[in-house]
């Protein structure tokens, strides 16, 4: 083994990707040693490399691409694409691994990666430290020979939207009005190819187009449409021009999120919902993987229509084992990850919107119709953070004054807590001196509203 690299702390490494601010964080030497690690710690003879439409993206990728090659390893170059076509193309091309470089919707200092193995399945917590640590040691083997690059971004797209055009049923899709945000990420060039097949198809609908062309700088923020602040973006056009629906996309596209006909934002745990009722309708019995933070709604939709409810800790790695045991057909994320068994259990921000087309299309209802009942049965808080000196404080004195009344308490993922008319799930970040605190009730607004009064109340007092 030869020793060439000296010693370095990476601070980058974060609970499930990488992720840091440019500069002595994350830099194209750094980029190199974590290509060089993941090639040889996975032991692989080719590895995917993906890059998002930040600035910095394309020398880091370079860099990494660098680290694989010295490895020995073989380099299948998609260049600019989301992170789901890094997935698609680990699977469709049978590669070791897969890399994207992405800061997805970070801000605009900062970059990172993801990082996937054979067969597109997420690291495991080992094989990550494992990673981590030879890119921090830099003790990498020496090498006979350096890899290749190789050009694979045409086949990587066509495969990729040959999948996607495997989820929907061409012919039941009515011409709608769709409005399409991309928010100058990723999104525009694989949007445009997916439309051409669709076209190809017989199915067409007016696409309207919103911060289309990936664009370095952001003019118009950097694209995350959970923001509160960032919703006129999509919602202002879709009541401009009486869109049927609305659809927006975060830096790297592996999330969308969805507003309705009156531009009012939908909380992905409705959608989680309706596109598992969506999904049942094709495959009956089917199993489905939801999260515990907000539950309710999913577990009777999904009953309602025939399936079986299962839930998973939060987080991609966790989701995607979870299906993987019980063989799910989808699991969803209410951060508006959605997983599929037939995308190799990966996270797609193209497959939800597709799939809501063609539910409207089929049902002949509108979204808002469509969620009127489940948002009337089961409001919700939404996820809100808190900053707190000590999050574990929050948790139990959230236990102490809840819980002895309790139907059931469960730890699965932080602290979920059920009465039968109210639900919550109080859970650390992995990242951050934060607590995220989700409420859910039972048709009852203003116990929602109570709830989430004394709960804050509850988390700002264990501040002092």
């Amino acid at each position: 083994m030869a020793d060439l690299e000296t010693r370095m702390q990476l601070s980058c490494f974060k609970a499930y990707d990488i992720r840091a601010k440019l500069g002595a964080d994350l830099n194209e030497n750094i980029a190199y040693r974590i290509g060089r690690s993941v090639a040889e710690t996975l032991q692989a003879a080719q590895v995917v490399i993906g890059f998002d439409a930040r600035e910095t993206s394309p020398m880091l990728a370079e860099a990494v691409a660098r680290g694989v090659r010295a490895a020995g390893a073989d380099v299948l170059d998609i260049g600019l694409a989301g992170t789901e076509e890094m997935y698609w193309a680990v699977t469709s091309q049978k590669a070791c691994a897969g890399i994207e470089v992405t800061a997805s919707h970070n801000p605009i200092d900062y970059n990172g990666m993801k990082i996937v193995k054979r067969g597109s399945e997420p690291l495991s917590e080992e094989e990550f430290h494992a990673i981590q640590e030879l890119a921090e040691s830099g003790r990498f083997f020496a090498t006979l020979r350096e890899g290749r690059v190789l050009p694979r971004a045409f086949e990587a797209r066509r495969a990729y939207v040959e999948k996607l055009m495997c989820f929907i049923t061409s012919k039941d899709l009515k011409p709608l009005k769709i409005v399409v945000n991309a928010g100058n990420g990723a999104a525009g060039p694989s949007f445009d190819d997916l439309v051409d097949a669709l076209s190809a198809s017989g199915a067409s609908a007016d696409f309207i187009r919103v911060h289309h062309e990936p664009d370095a700088t952001f003019p118009n923020g950097i694209p995350n449409p959970l923001l509160p602040e960032n919703h006129f973006h999509t919602a202002d056009v879709v009541r401009r021009e009486g869109a049927d629906f609305g659809v927006a996309f975060d830096g790297d596209f592996d999330r969308c999120f969805l507003f309705d006909e009156a531009g009012d934002f939908v909380p992905g745990e409705y959608v989680i919902g309706l596109l598992a009722e969506a999904y049942l309708a094709k495959e009956a019995g089917a199993k489905i993987v939801h999260d515990p933070r907000v539950m309710w709604n999913t577990i009777e939709s999904v009953s309602r229509a025939g399936g079986e409810p299962i839930i998973s800790k939060t987080g991609h790695a966790f989701i995607k084992q979870r299906m993987r045991d019980v063989n799910a057909l989808y699991g969803g994320e209410m951060s508006a990850h959605h997983y599929f068994r037939d995308f190799a259990y990966c996270d797609s921000g193209m497959i939800p919107w597709l799939l809501i087309w063609e539910l409207l299309s089929t049902s002949q209802k509108s979204l808002r119709r469509l969620l009127a009942d489940a948002r009337a049965r089961f409001p919700s808080s939404g996820e809100i953070n808190f900053t707190v000196s000590d999050a574990d404080a929050c948790l139990t004195r959230a236990e102490e004054v809840y819980g002895a009344t309790a139907l059931s308490v469960d730890h699965l993922d932080g602290i979920s807590i059920a009465h039968e008319d109210w639900r919550m799930n109080l859970r650390k970040s992995n990242t951050e001196p934060l607590v995220r605190l989700n409420v859910e009730t039972r048709g009852a607004p203003d116990l929602l509203q109570k709830k989430i009064d004394e709960l804050t109340q509850l988390i700002e007092g264990t501040r002092a």
